[in-house]
């Protein structure tokens, strides 16, 4: 069966971010969950189907990476993007030792969190963006 509407899980404790990032991908006319915290994203998950999740790497409670590792660890492997504003190579490192992890920096491009999406949704699901509407006379 072909994945017609992916589910996307956007993890990050600043709400303005999250709601921004949802505007951005809501071209693509995903279903989204949002969470503020790996606690918060660890309870969506286990509750809806997701096919790819976005983690801030630093929130309070549990952290992007800590998140990931326990989804994991718990043997759910759907593909993740990491975002930090603070990259360092502990992070990268962390983040290259999982599977199916791409890590982005913050601030986001638009273009380019846009094109990692539809790419690891494309590789891992074989979906692809619909073109954008065409008016068309009635």
């Amino acid at each position: 069966m072909k994945l017609t509407k992916p589910n996307l899980l956007i993890t990050d404790d600043d709400r303005a971010f999250r709601e921004t990032l949802r505007s951005v991908l809501d071209r693509f006319d995903f279903e989204m969950y949002l969470a503020e915290d790996g606690e918060e994203a660890l309870e969506i998950i286990s509750r809806h189907q997701v096919h790819l999740a976005l983690f801030d790497v630093h929130m309070p409670r549990l952290s992007g990476l800590e998140a990931l590792t326990r989804m994991r660890a718990s043997g759910l492997s759907l593909p993740c993007i990491l975002m930090s504003a603070a990259l360092d190579e502990a992070i990268c490192d962390a983040a290259s030792k999982l599977e199916d992890v791409s890590v982005i920096p913050k601030p986001l491009k638009i273009r380019e969190i846009s094109s990692v999406v539809t790419h690891l949704l494309a590789k891992r699901y074989g979906w692809q963006a619909e073109s954008p509407a065409v008016d068309r006379p009635e």
